[in-house]
Parts: structure tokens; C-alpha cells; sequence
């Protein structure tokens, strides 16, 4: 018997998507507002790499608890302690790894600096003074000048990617096709971004890459809809605008499922046991495979309606079969 996924996936599918797209443009819609209500109400959980800081990775025995290590971190009034279980995966049995994280401590410059230092011998000395049998793994310090500059780096990166894709769209099709693939990666970004503000998930210089990577892997699905749009548009002249995009996007619907289901498969291994290290990055590569296609399907496909692609060029565009 033979298990080929590809046999049970559809071929010559009917689906009416570009009949739901009043529907699906309403959910993009709220997801949208709805991400930007997160954001100014909620805001977002920064890591150490954007808020600054102090974090500390130990690794104790199965009796010391989040608690216990919250409570020592706590009372060293040094700010307000996070901890959080880290990853597990190479360490003997029956110990647990933990990071600790501190919040920037007050001072500029050298003054600063040392103000860092001290919270960090601080805490390493309280950890190995209450916890004999904890080990110190390595202790992170970023200060204050460092983590503004990240954050800005790392807005200015998903920036730049977009404005980049946008002028590859124009080139490599027409502005029609740009402003459709423009308007659904913004959407994926800014639905990351309140889905990250919504579940307070830390987000870090790792979660920029994955909002860079779903910016790459929603323009890919996208590119493949608009070759096949492309094409169905140089094949059927006289066929309604709605109905070829409707065609377009059943013709790429297999290889869509099947790639969207593949990326998930080696994600969810990462979300579930890369460990806490790789879960921010993991949960929003998740998300923006799901979104991604989604948008693909629902967002930069129907736009076209609405921007009116030139048919008329269609005739001296070279064809790329999928």
C-alpha cells in the first residue's frame, strides 16, 4: 500500500476561494487592528537583547525549583527577576537548566557598566552561596545603549526586506502584482507581531530572524500564485479576472499543502523540544508558515481584483511551469 501524501491531496480542485475574499479580507482585517491593539495596550515582551540587562543560565538539581530561584533573585533587590526553564537536552538526569534574567541596573556610561557588573557578582555569589550544587553556565550583560540599537537594527532589517521585495515584485511582474505581495507580507508581519504581543512570548533577536525567514517563505508562496496567474492569464484570454486567480490558486493548492505541512512538521519538533531557547523562534516561524499561506491564498491573490493586472502585456511574458 503505498503512503505518498501526494496521492491524497487535490487535483483539479474547485475551491471558490476568490468568492470567500470579502470574508477572508474581513479576517485579515481584524487581525490587523487586532494586532495593533495589542501592541499599544499589551506591548511586547523584549528579551534581554532589546530591554538590556542581566541573564544568567544555571543548571541545579531536580528539587530547586522556578520558585526557589525567583524568590533568591528577588530578594536581592536588584529589580525584578525573570526565570524560565531553558533546554535540557545534554545535561545529566535529574538536573534542570534555568535562565535568570535582571533588568538594566541604573548608571551611564562607566558608571553603568559597573553598576552591571556588580548586580552580576551579586547574583552569581547568592546562587552559589543558597545552592551548592548549582553550576553557572555563563552570564550575558548588555547595557542600555546596545539594546536600543538592536531594537532599531531590528526593525530597520524587516524594513528593508519589504522595500526589497517589493521592488523584486515590480521587476520580476508588474506594480499590480507588487502592491498585492506588499500589502500581504505587512500583513504577516504585523500579525507576528500582535500575536506575539498577545501571548507576552519573549521576543528577541532570534524572533527577527523568523519574521525575516516568514517574509521569505510568504514572498516564495506568493511568487508561485503569480507565475501560475501569469500564465493562466497568457492561457485564457477571454476567461473573467476572478475566475482565472480562483483557477490560479487551485492549480498551486497541492504544492501548497504539501510545503506549508513539511516546514510545520520540522517546527513543531523545534517548538516542542528545542528547548526555551528556540521556542521564540520556533512559535513564530509557526504562526507565519500558517499566515503566510493564508495571505498567499486570501490576500495577495485578490488584490489584483482591486489593482486591475494589465492583461494585455500577457502575451510577451515568459511562461515558468511549476
Amino acid at each position: 500500500m503505498s503512503l505518498s501524501l501526494s496521492r491524497y491531496l487535490p487535483v483539479g480542485s474547485t475551491v471558490p476561494f476568490i468568492r470567500w475574499r470579502f470574508i477572508a479580507l474581513g479576517v485579515s482585517a481584524l487581525f490587523i487592528v487586532a494586532s495593533m491593539f495589542e501592541f499599544v495596550t499589551l506591548g511586547i515582551n523584549f528579551g534581554i537583547d532589546f530591554r538590556g540587562g542581566i541573564q544568567t543560565e544555571v543548571v541545579a538539581s531536580e528539587e530547586t525549583s522556578i520558585e526557589d530561584l525567583r524568590t533568591l533573585a528577588n530578594s536581592l533587590e536588584l529589580g525584578e527577576a525573570r526565570v524560565q526553564e531553558a533546554s535540557s537536552v545534554g545535561l545529566d538526569e535529574g538536573t534542570n537548566s534555568f535562565l535568570i534574567s535582571l533588568p538594566l541596573q541604573e548608571g551611564e556610561g562607566l558608571e553603568g557598566e559597573q553598576a552591571q557588573n556588580d548586580a552580576r557578582e551579586v547574583l552569581n555569589n547568592a546562587l552559589t552561596e543558597s545552592f551548592p550544587n548549582i553550576e553557572l553556565r555563563g552570564t550575558t550583560v548588555i547595557g542600555g545603549a546596545v539594546s536600543g540599537e538592536l531594537i532599531m537594527a531590528g526593525f530597520l532589517a524587516i524594513g528593508i526586506a519589504l522595500l526589497l521585495m517589493l521592488v523584486y515584485i515590480w521587476f520580476r511582474f508588474e506594480w499590480q502584482y507588487s502592491v498585492g505581495a506588499i500589502i500581504a507580507l505587512t500583513h504577516d508581519v504585523i500579525a507576528t507581531i500582535g500575536m506575539f504581543s498577545l501571548t507576552q512570548i519573549t521576543f528577541d533577536l532570534a524572533t527577527v530572524a523568523a519574521i525575516l525567514t516568514i517574509v521569505g517563505y510568504s514572498m516564495n508562496d506568493t511568487v508561485v500564485v503569480y507565475d501560475r496567474i501569469r500564465e493562466n492569464l497568457r492561457k485564457y484570454k477571454k476567461k473573467p479576472l476572478d475566475e482565472v486567480l480562483n483557477l490560479s490558486i487551485n492549480d498551486t493548492l497541492s504544492r501548497t499543502i504539501l510545503t506549508s505541512v513539511t516546514t510545520l512538521v520540522a517546527l513543531l519538533s523545534l517548538y516542542l523540544i528545542g528547548g526555551e531557547a528556540l521556542k521564540g523562534f520556533s512559535f513564530a516561524m509557526i504562526w507565519g508558515v500558517l499566515i503566510g499561506t493564508f495571505s498567499s491564498i486570501f490576500v495577495a491573490a485578490p488584490i489584483l481584483l482591486f489593482t486591475k493586472v494589465n492583461r494585455s502585456r500577457e502575451d510577451d511574458v515568459e511562461v515558468i511551469d511549476f
